[in-house]
């Protein structure tokens, strides 16, 4: 089946009113940058801070604490389903970036964001991984080359990465770099890398980056129950 994934960057005023995302049509997930965010579901409310995520598949109201917040929101919906901008005082919706996946709704996937932390002149050595994803950012830059192409990005720049094309990331020089990211990946994988190393001689070499995994959670692709 067809499906897209997209990141929002999202800008809720101090104190803003609560703006609502509809259940149903999109598998989310909020991450917030900066500041604080209040959600509320039909289950509970929760209280975001900055670096930490929520996913889910229900609607959601999402509302300012005492200051400005930034958020990161990756949405998986059907290819072609509307956009789904926050709506409300003192909210504010950018799609930032759009990718087209082809996914197999009769293989059990899982959604899982984390983020990814280097030092200065860190890399990630040439890798691939078992699913596709979208990454954007946080601080530093960082030097992307895949597909004979090489990209620079400084934040809030984000990128897509399809899985199975090899990848060497490259890290500014003269500051930390950290990114968050969203991938779709085998469910097989829960709790396990998704990274693999394309040259035998980077196996044992030392790893730069560090990761902090926020959401590793099993989902159901939106419509694949559908008749």
């Amino acid at each position: 089946m067809e499906y897209e994934l997209r990141l929002y960057r999202d800008q809720l005023q101090a104190r803003a009113p609560a703006s609502a995302l509809a259940a149903g049509s999109a598998v989310r997930v909020i991450y917030v940058v900066e500041g604080a965010l209040r959600l509320r579901t039909a289950d509970s409310p929760a209280c975001l801070s900055a670096n930490s995520a929520w996913q889910g598949a229900s609607a959601v109201q999402l509302s300012g604490t005492h200051a400005a917040t930034a958020v990161l929101r990756w949405e998986l919906v059907r290819r072609g389903a509307p956009p789904g901008p926050l709506q409300g005082p003192g909210a504010a919706s950018t799609l930032a970036l759009s990718a087209p996946l082809s996914l197999d709704a009769s293989q059990p996937c899982l959604l899982r964001c984390d983020r990814v932390d280097f030092p200065p002149r860190g890399e990630a050595l040439t890798h691939t991984h078992r699913g596709p994803g979208i990454r954007c950012l946080l601080s530093g830059g960082i030097r992307i080359e895949t597909g004979g192409a090489a990209h620079t990005y400084a934040p809030p720049g984000a990128w897509f990465e399809t899985g199975p094309d090899p990848v060497y990331a490259a890290a500014a020089p003269h500051a930390a770099t950290a990114f968050a990211r969203v991938m779709i990946l085998p469910r097989e994988l829960l709790g396990k890398p998704s990274i693999r190393y394309v040259k035998a001689e980077d196996l044992d070499k030392p790893k730069s980056q560090s990761y902090q995994i926020f959401i590793d959670e099993p989902i159901e692709l939106p419509g694949a129950g559908a008749s």
